[in-house]
């Protein structure tokens, strides 16, 4: 079969005749098209893609060798990543899975099943246990312990269990969280298995801890931390600008606030890995922005 010169002369335009023969030239472009020709012509199929604002249809290219590797939106991947960014900011803010599911259809009209919703959240479970494992600085100048009650199912019955938080601040002056406890009842051998956690964690010393009538908390302090202060911190002996950094909870109140605003939402939860996955994506990360009252570089110094 005679090619016509028209076509040819498209082909060689611009190009060296040495490099058509060459690895990579024209002749080995001509073979592999013409040889993935017959694996290209058949047809299409079509899927339909979440996206952060609607649905999208695709028109999928069929091939009989299986050999089509899309890339921007892989095989059998059925949501764009700001998809899934989107389900876990409104989880994060304390909705439902049916509130989340009567968003997505009032705002974009799209249909998601509750078990999507679940896959997508539960995926939060892999942070959130790196997150507890995570290393911690050597040193916090101080830390305050303290409590929020949930209602959490467990056995078959609705109980009040308490989430232990521990926000610290560090050397530089920012906030950090070092992790979140879940227990019924507090006591000695509880906070002692949280204080031995921090040992391991790379924690070698706190400076200050700051509770509220915490029960067994004080006697927990001793076997883990040679160097202890009374029970009752000598408040008023410390420094001025060290006490400022103590009462200002501002930061400590407005977290705690946040929080409660999200467990309200929610009633109470079934376990309480699905309590912990709403509280981390509520704190989102573990360094938060310093306030005013956490910069006051010369009470650190002090400390």
């Amino acid at each position: 079969m005679a090619i016509d010169k028209d076509v040819l002369d498209q082909l060689l335009a611009g190009r060296d005749p040495r490099e058509l023969f060459a690895s990579g030239g024209l002749l080995d472009e001509l073979k592999k098209a013409l040889s993935e020709r017959r694996n290209r012509r058949n047809g299409t199929s079509k899927k339909t893609v979440l996206t952060g604002s609607s649905q999208v249809t695709l028109d999928i290219p069929r091939d009989r060798a299986g050999t089509f590797d899309p890339k921007l939106i892989a095989k059998y991947q059925r949501r764009f990543p700001d998809f899934d960014d989107k389900i876990i900011s409104m989880y994060a803010r304390g909705m439902s899975v049916r509130e989340i599911r009567g968003h997505l259809e009032d705002l974009y009209g799209i249909e998601v099943s509750p078990d999507l919703i679940s896959t997508v959240t539960d995926a939060v479970m892999d942070a959130v246990t790196e997150w507890q494992g995570w290393p911690l600085d050597t040193c916090y100048p101080l830390v305050f312990f303290d409590a929020i009650r949930v209602k959490i199912r467990d056995e078959g019955f609705v109980r009040n269990k308490a989430i232990y938080m521990a926000p610290g601040i560090l050397p530089d002056g920012t906030k950090d969280i070092p992790g979140l406890w879940i227990e019924q009842t507090e006591g000695a051998k509880f906070w002692l298995r949280v204080m031995n956690e921090l040992k391991h964690r790379g924690v070698g010393d706190i400076l200050i801890t700051v509770v509220d009538g915490l029960k067994g908390f004080p006697e927990a302090i001793a076997p883990c931390w040679r160097r202890v202060w009374d029970n009752v911190v000598p408040f008023f002996a410390c420094p001025e600008a060290v006490r400022k950094i103590i009462y200002t909870t501002n930061s400590i109140e407005a977290m705690n606030s946040k929080l409660r605003r999200a467990v309200r939402a929610r009633g109470h939860f079934p376990n309480d890995e699905a309590a912990m996955k709403l509280l981390y994506l509520v704190l989102n990360h573990r360094k938060l922005p310093a306030t005013d009252a956490l910069l006051n570089t010369s009470g650190l110094v002090q400390l």
